[in-house]
């Protein structure tokens, strides 16, 4: 969340900026810094009741003492109706904290100034291009080959789960996890420590992250435990640093965690969306970094040009899009899309997408560093990215690796997967 004295200092600037995310900041800030004057005044107020009542509870003994008992007995009198009225302010306090915070978390990050505007996807604006679109010898959607190749199981899914929870099977399965091997190794050769982190989360993670309230009905949740599935590893991978205080000779904190993923997403009909493009649950290996915030977006370039490299190493042609403000999510300040090109389907699959919420998830997690020099505590800077989201990444390598004799492995995958095709089952 966006700090309470960062608004009151900034309120035009950033009403101005969210305008970018189409989003009307004017009405909820204006709300928000009355329920914040309102606190501090009632704050205010009970502090002076709450020391007065000190300071007549010292005197009663000593007016005893002094046998000024009438003067004691309603110095003591005074102090229970003292405590009363603090009680009721407390409560009044909690009320309004209450309030501010939810007003707090309803408010999104501001974009960078670099964000273009924008109301959805078609205003994103491509910003590098790697890779020769080449056809395949045969090309097919890979809905139509992994059917015939047995290797994801849609109906299977459905019978056990439902729909969007595919089988994998034989060498899918395999390809599967060597995708995951991969890219855990190439992000602990990147200097990445791996975590293998829970695959539900408490509420305070969910707010922590940002996923809620703004995802909550994205979100699939163990009601009798007040749990959440995680979306992405960047929810509890991220929440490992809540109400930690960073030295700050320790940062950059680089963390890299493969896990399962969950999200109750409403897709719509179409090849958009069929087979692999789209899953409620799908495997994801999540980078996260804590950054320092004078080293945040270099940092963000670090990871862009990390997810490009393994794109390259599996020969996955793909174009990087800066998000509009219409296209960036609730908390985020700048966005990059990674689009793998996908032959069979002759159109361009999102795969990653890498973030910087400079200080927006660190204020809400209570995320700080402390300065090496001064001793002070700063707010230090998150980022996340998707390296990578596996089921497009394997629609994108079936259908680019197709040929008559089957599906060609990338080399780098070899070492993992123990075998360099899929063979077509009917040659």
């Amino acid at each position: 969340m966006l700090n309470i004295n960062f608004i009151r200092e900034n309120q035009e600037l950033i009403i101005e900026r969210l305008k970018i995310k189409n989003f009307d900041a004017l009405d909820i800030i204006k709300e928000l810094l009355g329920i914040d004057d309102a606190r501090k005044a009632l704050q205010f107020d009970n502090d002076n009741i709450i020391a007065e009542q000190k300071q007549l509870s010292k005197s009663i003994g000593q007016l005893f003492k002094e046998g000024k008992t009438d003067e004691a007995q309603t110095a003591k009198e005074k102090t229970g109706s003292l405590k009363t009225k603090i009680q009721e302010n407390t409560h009044s306090l909690k009320s309004l904290e209450e309030k501010r915070l939810k007003l707090l978390y309803e408010i999104p990050n501001i974009p960078n100034e670099i964000v273009p505007p924008g109301k959805s996807e078609e205003a994103n604006q491509e910003v590098d291009k790697w890779g020769e679109i080449v056809e395949p010898s045969l090309k097919k959607p890979h809905w139509e080959t992994i059917e015939v190749y047995d290797i994801i199981d849609f109906e299977l899914g459905t019978k056990i789960t439902g729909a969007g929870f595919p089988v994998y099977k034989g060498k899918g399965a395999k390809l599967q996890r060597a995708l995951i091997s991969f890219f855990l190794d190439e992000g602990e050769n990147a200097g990445y420590l791996e975590v293998l982190p829970p695959l539900m989360v408490n509420e305070a993670s969910g707010f922590g992250t940002g996923q809620l309230p703004d995802k909550d009905g994205q979100m699939y949740d163990v009601t009798a435990d007040h749990f959440y599935l995680i979306p992405t590893a960047e929810v509890p991978v991220t929440n490992i640093y809540r109400d930690v205080i960073i030295p700050e000779q320790e940062l950059p904190k680089q963390n890299i965690a493969y896990s399962a993923c969950f999200r109750r997403e409403a897709g719509s009909w179409g090849s958009h969306v069929r087979g692999l493009n789209r899953l409620h649950q799908f495997d994801k290996v999540e980078i996260v970094r804590i950054e320092h915030p004078d080293k945040s977006y270099e940092a963000l370039e670090q990871m862009k040009a990390h997810v490009g490299n393994l794109l390259k190493k599996l020969n996955l042609p793909y174009r990087i899009l800066l998000l509009c403000g219409g296209d960036l999510s609730f908390t985020s300040a700048l966005t990059y899309d990674f689009e793998v090109y996908s032959a069979g389907q002759d159109r361009w699959l999102e795969v990653s997408s890498v973030s910087n919420f400079e200080d927006y998830q660190a204020n809400r997690l209570k995320l700080r560093f402390r300065e090496k020099e001064n001793n002070k505590l700063r707010t230090a800077h998150t980022l996340n990215g998707s390296a990578l989201a596996l089921p497009r990444i394997m629609a994108a390598l079936i259908e680019n690796n197709l040929s008559e004799d089957g599906i060609v492995i990338p080399e780098v995958l070899r070492k993992y997967t123990g075998f360099d095709i899929i063979e077509n089952p009917k040659k």
